[in-house]
Parts: C-alpha cells; structure tokens; sequence
C-alpha cells in the first residue's frame, strides 16, 4: 500500500481578514492568496480558509461533532517555548505550556478568532 498523508484541510471562517492576521502571526508566514480564500502550508500540508456563507457567525462548539481541535507537532520543549513567546509578542491568548494527561507530553492550547480550538503539541522525533 502507497502511503498516505494529509493533502489538505478547508475551514470555513466568518471572516477572512481576522483570520489571516491571526494565522500569519500564529504561523509565522503570509498565506497564499486566491480571490475567495487563503492558504498556509503546514509541512506537506496545506490548510485553507474560505469564507462561510452563513450570514450570522454561530458560536463554534468543540464538543459537537465534528472538529474538535487542530494540532501543530514540535519536536522539542524549545521549540514549544518559542511557540508560546511568539504567542505572546502577538498578544494572543493561550494556556501556557501544559502536561497532556493522556500521553504526559507538553502542549499548548489556544483558540482561533471563530473559537475553533489549535494546539500545539510536543512529539519528539
């Protein structure tokens, strides 16, 4: 069997203005721009934002089904550190660094400007 990988995620956001500059200071980098959505690229992945055609911006719920939250791997706790600074220079709030209790291994938690939640998780190589 051929491996497999993840091509791409599409979310759907009430704004994309709000959600570009969170993103690009979340990530680090400016997106790639088409007339209707913007893409960052994760690794092999690609993850792209695309404005919903809901008109009111219902509340997002992470308990319901469906997405429950994003994770970004790092591989070492500095790494995770410069995460949490680079939070912290773009005044985004987050969780602070914190011990997943399931697999005891470090993480931050934060949620984006549509309340969908992102981590960012420590897996070493």
């Amino acid at each position: 069997m051929e491996s497999k990988f993840i091509d791409h995620l599409v979310f759907r956001v009430y704004e994309l203005g709000r959600t570009e500059r969170f993103y690009t200071a979340l990530l680090g980098q400016d997106p790639r721009r088409a007339e209707d959505n913007i893409m960052y690229q994760v690794g092999e992945t690609r993850l792209f934002f695309t404005v919903s055609p809901v008109a009111e911006q219902p509340t997002y719920e992470k308990e319901n089904i469906g997405l429950n939250h994003l994770a970004f791997g790092v591989r070492t706790v500095d790494e995770l550190q410069t995460v949490r600074k680079k939070l912290d220079r773009a005044e985004i709030v987050h969780s602070g660094v914190k011990i997943d209790h399931y697999g005891k291994k470090e993480f931050i938690w934060l949620d984006d400007p549509d309340g969908m939640r992102i981590e960012f998780y420590l897996r070493p190589s």
